[in-house]
């Protein structure tokens, strides 16, 4: 296309095909599985007679099997397409939410979780590169809807959560369920076959990826934060729901749960489209790693010595929110600058590890407030969080390079934006 042509039609976030919307609209709906569950694991844990510990391996669950699929999701998209594996995930997700919905114990469901995690994996995978492909009003148009797509996601999955769980904790896997398989439907008849041939990766690329310093570095800290981001996001609705009863002498209703993750959801979006990266153009990727991991810790600290207030815990909640939507961002760009390695490789071995620290945290969190503390998790959450910046300081050597200025071209753009939203 000429110069002339890109002067004349400036690309519009608001001129994309019906395939591009259809694949943004199915985005939406994935993010808001991330935080969908929040507002109802109190009510999950009371009306199927399970313990908190239990019912935070909702989480577990379904974050262990999308980090261990994410080693293999650039493998099966290289051979089977991007088109078939996006409605390979939704086929998963819309199947193991419905059973999750119907299930009548907590083990079914956090079964089901892990089926669904899989769904997810596959889907957010290869979901950007899908709409880049498609898109019609510009490349870098499409990339701002799909980042649009992430940031309603996450900040409308505890609401709509929080909503469904009012009428019944099945609501919100039945809801997910049914808006999964409109979007399976319109993807399904509205994204065309691309032209593009798969890009062929090893089976045993990704593995090899881990023996690389600078990615062996950032995985670990990503493996430490991410510890530190689930118990903020797993454990925190347990500390609050006792807090209301407390207070109240009932149990904190879905919806409030779900406004409270709503506002935790809302500044994670803002910081990670509008902040991250004019800071860390600013201060440089390590110094901001750096201070988020600091700030992160502190946080977590005073929640675990204010366990009991609702307001302190809510207050640190949201903000917490605006660094993790720092750390989120600049920790892909990281990854992305830190090898010579294909970028759908580092992406996905990235992925693969710090998922791992997320699967964790929830697993203990409950025991850990059981046998010592309710504000104990939090204790260990910022203890990971300071273990980061001490794996960050002793492969600082490994990782240096990471703030050099480097221009990319849209396709790596794309596959830099996928990694930091899986």
């Amino acid at each position: 296309m000429s110069a002339s042509a890109h002067t004349e039609a400036k690309p519009s976030i608001f001129r994309q095909t019906k395939a591009v919307w259809a694949v943004a609209f199915a985005s939406v709906i994935s993010f808001m599985g991330i935080g969908l569950v929040d507002p109802i694991l109190p009510t999950i844990t009371n009306q199927l007679n399970a313990t908190p510990s239990q019912t935070l391996l909702l989480f577990t669950s379904y974050l262990i099997i999308t980090g261990a699929a994410m080693f293999f999701t650039s493998y099966v998209s290289g051979r089977i397409g991007a088109k078939r594996t996006l409605l390979f995930g939704l086929v998963f997700i819309v199947a193991f939410a419905a059973a999750a919905g119907a299930s009548n114990s907590v083990g079914m469901i956090i079964g089901f979780r892990a089926g669904w995690g899989l769904g997810n994996a596959l889907f957010i995978s290869t979901a950007l590169a899908t709409i880049v492909g498609a898109a019609s009003g510009g490349v870098d148009s499409a990339i701002i809807l799909y980042e649009t797509a992430l940031g309603v996601g996450i900040a409308i999955g505890p609401l709509l959560g929080g909503i469904l769980g009012g009428i019944s904790w099945r609501g919100p896997f039945f809801g997910t369920a049914i808006l999964m398989a409109i979007a399976l439907i319109a993807i399904l008849v509205l994204l065309g076959k691309s032209d593009a041939a798969p890009q062929r990766v090893k089976f045993t690329a990704p593995f090899a990826a881990v023996r690389h310093p600078a990615i062996l570095t950032l995985g670990l800290v990503a493996l430490f934060y991410n510890f530190g981001f689930f118990t903020l996001l797993a454990y925190s609705p347990y500390p609050l729901n006792d807090a209301v009863k407390v207070m109240t002498g009932k149990p904190m209703a879905p919806i409030q749960l779900g406004l409270v993750f709503f506002g935790w959801g809302l500044c994670l979006a803002i910081t990670s489209v509008f902040v991250a990266q004019p800071l860390a153009r600013k201060i440089g990727r390590r110094h901001t790693v750096y201070i988020v991991l600091v700030a992160l810790a502190v946080i977590e600290v005073i929640m675990a010595l204010k366990v009991s207030s609702f307001v302190v815990v809510t207050v640190c909640i949201i903000v917490g929110g605006l660094f993790l939507g720092v750390m989120n961002t600049v920790m892909t760009e990281s990854v992305m600058e830190a090898s010579d390695l294909p970028r759908n490789v580092a992406s996905s071995t990235y992925s693969g590890i710090r998922f791992l620290g997320g699967a964790i945290a929830p697993a203990i969190a409950g025991p850990i407030s059981t046998h010592i503390s309710a504000g104990a998790p939090f204790f260990f959450g910022a203890g990971s969080l300071l273990a980061g910046v001490v794996a960050l300081t002793i492969g600082r050597k490994a990782i240096a390079h990471i703030d050099a200025e480097e221009k990319f071209s849209d396709e790596e753009e794309a596959e830099l934006l996928t990694a930091a939203d899986s």
